[in-house]
């Protein structure tokens, strides 16, 4: 008998995420896992400081009740309409698991975030890739069906994720009208750096389920802290599966943390601006060293030269201490990932750039 016996037999088939490199290297320039190049605020600092001296011994809030309410009250919903999980990978997990587990295909783009395949597969969700166009764009005619054609709701990012490339509020829309029974994901991971949150909608449409996360525009890669936002009968199926599987998620700086992230408008502002600056300086200083770069609205860029394979640019940066993401997947292979740092790490970027592409 081989070790593998003992394995439940899903087991065999899963092909789990694989996350952006972390290493341990100094005065590394990392641009491959879409962190904030900024610190989080001072005041979450703070927060977490004064937490951490008392109640530490005692379970979090089961419920999040301060942080659903802070999130609410930032969106213009109210907390019945908010949901709290681990990272917004564990909302969108527990999302999967309550939605989309019907017997006709879930319908995402080919491209996009590479974890959504993993939940299908842990799930046994069938899945229907719909091709982004020869622009690498989302176009959503391509997802009507007929009323023969079953489906069991839809997944986009938006911004799409590795694109960077966004959806104006209208073409959400006609999501969602295209498919009334069903839910529609839409997962607005990067959606602060400049594209247009579907939030607005949920009140016109019970379907609507919008995912955020505080790791990449409120610089909270490392607390962990994703939520959902659709009217309450979402709310309350996520709450049942969450409740079945981990009744506290978010532990208790976690919390605190997040409650004063969103209580530092001024700094959210500084700091998105910061990033979404940096994003058209970079994009503008890859374009004079001769790379494509697509259109992002998202804290990274997707960049090739028609000179060079990226696979072989992403290894001679990185013998250089700079990290950038390549992935090895149809119709992106010759693409590269790039987060957008801070000026003096986009400047380091460039000139290593400029220092590779000289040597042809």
């Amino acid at each position: 008998m081989t070790l593998a016996a003992y394995f439940s037999p899903v087991v065999h088939r899963l092909v789990p995420y694989v996350p952006g490199e972390q290493p341990k290297i100094a005065k590394l320039v990392k641009l491959n896992t879409n962190e904030n190049p900024y610190p989080p605020s001072p005041q979450v600092v703070s927060a977490i400081t004064r937490a951490a001296h008392q109640g530490l011994q005692l379970y979090p809030d089961p419920e999040s009740s301060a942080l659903r309410q802070a999130i609410a009250a930032h969106h213009g919903l109210t907390a019945q309409q908010v949901f709290l999980g681990n990272g917004s990978d564990e909302v969108l997990a527990h999302a999967f698991f309550a939605f989309f587990q019907h017997a006709c295909p879930l319908l995402m783009p080919d491209i996009s975030y590479s974890f959504y395949q993993v939940y299908c597969t842990l799930y046994g969700i069938e899945v229907h890739t719909v091709p982004l166009t020869d622009e690498l764009r989302l176009r959503v005619t391509d997802y009507a069906r007929t009323a023969a054609q079953a489906v069991a709701g839809v997944v986009i990012a938006n911004p799409n994720a590795p694109t960077g490339i966004g959806l104006p509020l209208a073409d959400i829309e006609t999501l969602l009208q295209l498919h009334p029974s069903r839910v529609v994901l839409v997962d607005e991971a990067y959606v602060d750096f400049g594209g247009q949150s579907a939030i607005a909608l949920i009140e016109r449409y019970p379907n609507l389920l919008v995912v955020h996360t505080l790791s990449k525009s409120r610089s909270l890669a490392g607390l962990r802290i994703g939520y959902a936002c659709g009217q309450s009968h979402l709310i309350d199926a996520l709450q049942r599966v969450k409740n079945s599987f981990n009744c506290y998620p978010l532990d208790r700086l976690a919390m605190v943390g997040g409650v004063a992230a969103f209580a530092d408008v001024a700094y959210f502002e500084q700091t998105r601006q910061a990033v979404m600056s940096s994003r058209e300086g970079l994009t503008l200083a890859l374009e004079d060293l001769g790379f494509t770069v697509l259109p992002s609205q998202a804290n990274f860029l997707l960049a090739r030269h028609p000179l060079w394979d990226a696979a072989v640019l992403a290894a001679d940066l990185r013998s250089r201490g700079v990290l950038v993401r390549h992935f090895m997947l149809p119709r992106i292979e010759q693409y590269l990932r790039i987060s957008v740092g801070t000026p003096a790490q986009c400047d380091h970027l460039v000139q290593a750039l400029a220092e590779l592409l000289a040597q042809r």
